[in-house]
């Protein structure tokens, strides 16, 4: 490379930074639009859109149909958000929370109103005799049709008209062919019998199918064919987006149970505006910390590590913002763990250019041959996590898919930071006349560590740590009824909404209100404030009624609060039974894809199983440490272990990988066990260091953040520890 080059090459490295990090503060336009400012956020972070449906009728609905009718609506409102929660409250009532909405009526419009959906078989082509017409002003101003039902369901219902109802529907979307657009509907098994015997009768009839909704009729096809497969199309759509209106009014009349809007309010973040500036300020001095860390370990290439970790940084806030991603504090935790391993494929690179300036290469081609030999190392790492993620992403339930996403946007950022900018940043450092190997460190040759031969006290202690930890759940199983500290979101709780006499800020309320909840219930309380009322949200743990009389006099005597602006409502988990199903799922599915893939990487069956009781191993020993510090198992658990296992993963691969390279020139008088202490010898440093770049992060988060994030936090730190 030529000095002309370099320079040039440096110049662009750093106007690229410059450029993209003046994007993340200020945006492209006087809005501040793709600023990190602009970037969506999670309930946790900024709070959003709280609706509460009600049960329409006077029976209490049942456990069952309440389940299904929330796992629906679950799915429903993903397409706003995947961080967007539906859970019950008291009998009768659910709730929606979507993050990032500042409009609730906008929600409405758009989610529609779940009700009754019906398709009658109408007994002649334009069906007069079930609806009558009149106009209607429509929500954009114009003047439209309204179409009202004549005869009750009930007798509709009696006569047979209806044979498919709205809980026979699996799913209906807009969707165009050939430039004719229409929405496709999909029946349940039970539903596609039905359906084939209202088009058989309509289609020989010469009738039309009637879609009702809330006793109004939203589309009236033709039938043209017999449906046998439970598939239908609806085609005379003038726009896709009425086809979509169309399919997602079906979707929402497909619920068991008909709901009616109770209110609807914004909420703002749950963890206050101090959660979010903690974990900024926080986030940059953890990369200021190892920025220097990484210039005092490797000289030169430590600069070179630097300004790639800066790239890497400015160009994720700008594509959490390109891709749309909603960060939370999963998220947050997903970036960690990526800029844990871009630090970590540096490493790898600047130790390997080290060995080979050791056995007398020259700096030029140690960092050529220095690339290439971590480059196996690096992209079996990366790619075994990138698959972990790919699979939560695709089968997780909405909170996983947040981390999952940005991992997978931080794996392939740090893989292109670390393998292509650092790459010509030291190429471009030497050309430009930076080429004595003081500048790089000349790597030592050291005695290999005797460390299989230590094995049984080191299976010992991990043994040991783990059946503490069972021990432990089952001691907290006998004492509390659970065997960790499941927080609200895995147990449900009471929801405490407080009418102030006064506005009082989420900050102030944790501060002044929180402590006094915390003594009365003896539980972590989450807040929320409810934007342009006086309105706070003390969500606890479960209370009975004598608990729920003392915090009411408390309220009263200390706040001066009327008790008619108390009110008390039990609410479900917000993670669900199925929720917690597809996360295990996904979990498993990951494994055994990891597990493929290491078995074809590296062929031999040893490493796979070995990675994957590394993996477990680590997981446990974490798990142990909740159930022994009593640590909230909240939402940021899942995200918690997720994060181990990836990183845990990640530094097995590094390990095999120098193994699998010296049994490649292995002799048939060497020991493997000599070769598996070497190779372990050989990337210590490299073990220690990565651990020790990314304890940092976390650790700096942890005594700079809220409660909920010393809580993310603290385990986090225990599993970097025990997985190194």
């Amino acid at each position: 490379m030529k000095r002309s080059k370099a320079i040039v090459i440096l110049l662009c490295v750093l106007m690229l930074i410059a450029g993209v990090t003046y994007i993340d503060f200020f945006g492209t336009d006087a809005t501040g639009k793709n600023s990190a400012s602009d970037i969506s956020l999670g309930l946790d972070l900024a709070g959003g859109v709280s609706i509460t449906y009600q049960v329409v009728g006077d029976e209490e609905p049942s456990a069952t149909d309440m389940s299904d009718t929330i796992s629906k609506l679950q799915k429903r409102v993903l397409n706003y958000s995947t961080e967007a929660i539906v859970y019950q409250e008291g009998t009768d009532r659910i709730n929606i929370e979507i993050p990032g909405v500042s409009d609730a009526n906008y929600i409405l419009q758009e989610l529609g109103k779940p009700g009754a959906l019906y398709f009658i078989n109408e007994t002649s082509p334009e069906g007069e005799q079930n609806y009558t017409f009149s106009q209607a002003v429509n929500p954009d101003g114009t003047v439209g049709i309204k179409y009202t039902m004549l005869r009750s369901i009930d007798d509709l219902l009696a006569d047979g008209s209806i044979l498919v109802q709205g809980t026979d529907v699996a799913d209906a979307r807009g969707g165009s062919v050939r430039d004719q657009q229409m929405g496709n509907v999909t029946m349940t098994d039970e539903g596609k019998d039905k359906s084939a015997e209202a088009t058989r009768r309509a289609y020989n009839k010469g009738e039309t199918l009637g879609i009702y909704y809330d006793d109004n009729l939203i589309s009236a096809p033709n039938v043209k064919a017999i449906l046998t497969d439970g598939k239908a199309q609806i085609s005379g759509q003038s726009s896709y987006e009425e086809a979509e209106n169309l399919a997602s009014t079906i979707r929402i009349g497909g619920l068991k149970l008909q709901l009616e809007e109770l209110h609807s309010k914004v909420v703002g973040a749950q963890l206050g505006v101090d959660a979010i500036e903690t974990s900024l300020k926080a986030g940059a001095i953890g990369l200021v910390i190892v920025i220097v860390f990484m210039i005092v370990v490797y000289f030169l290439p430590g600069v070179a590590s630097a300004i790639a970790l800066l790239a890497y940084t400015a160009l994720v806030v700008l594509l959490l913002n390109g891709f749309g991603m909603t960060l939370t504090l999963s998220g947050i935790a997903g970036i960690i763990l990526s800029i844990g391993m871009a630090v970590d494929a540096n490493v790898i690179i600047f130790a390997r250019i080290r060995e080979e300036l050791a056995v007398g290469k020259t700096v030029r081609n140690a960092i050529k041959i220095g690339f290439d030999k971590a480059f196996s190392a690096i992209v079996d790492g990366n790619i075994t996590t990138l698959i972990a993620a790919v699979v939560l992403l695709v089968l997780g339930p909405g909170s996983v898919k947040g981390f999952a996403q940005t991992l997978a946007l931080g794996i392939a950022l740090s893989m292109f930071t670390s393998l292509v900018v650092t790459r010509y940043i030291l190429y471009a450092f030497y050309a430009i006349g930076l080429k004595s190997e003081k500048l790089y460190g000349i790597g030592r040759q050291r005695k290999a560590l005797n460390i299989l031969s230590k094995k049984g006290i080191f299976f010992g202690l991990s043994a040991a740590l783990i059946l503490a930890g069972f021990v432990m759940m089952g001691v907290n199983k006998a004492n509390t009824g659970d065997t960790l500290n499941y927080s609200l979101e895995f147990k449900g709780g009471t929801a405490t909404t407080v009418t102030f006499n006064t506005a009082m800020t989420l900050d102030e309320a944790t501060a002044q209100v929180v402590p006094y909840f915390e003594e009365i219930t003896g539980s972590a309380v989450q807040v929320q404030n409810v934007q342009g009322s006086n309105e706070i949200i003390f969500k606890t743990s479960t209370l009975d009624v004598e608990k729920r009389e003392a915090l009411n006099q408390m309220l009263m005597e200390k706040f001066q609060v009327e008790e008619s602006k108390i009110l008390s409502e039990t609410i479900s988990p917000t993670i669900s039974d199925e929720m917690k199903t597809d996360t295990i799922l996904a979990v498993a599915v990951a494994i055994v894809c990891m597990l493929i893939y290491i078995k074809i990487r590296f062929k031999d069956i040893r490493f796979g199983v070995s990675s994957i009781i590394a993996l477990l191993h680590d997981v446990l020993v974490v798990l142990a440490f909740y159930a022994a510090a009593r640590i909230s198992v909240s939402n940021t658990f899942v995200a918690c272990m997720l994060t181990i296992v990836g990183y845990s993963i990640n530094a097995t691969i590094v390990i095999f990988d120098r193994i699998r390279e010296n049994m490649d020139v292995m002799t048939s008088r060497d020991d493997l066990k000599d070769v598996i202490n070497n190779s372990i010898t050989q990337t210590m440093s490299r073990s220690v260091f990565t651990s020790l770049t990314t304890f940092v992060m976390v650790a700096v988060l942890y005594i700079m953040g809220v409660t909920s994030i010393r809580d993310f936090a603290l385990p986090l730190m225990v599993g970097i520890v025990c997985g190194t």
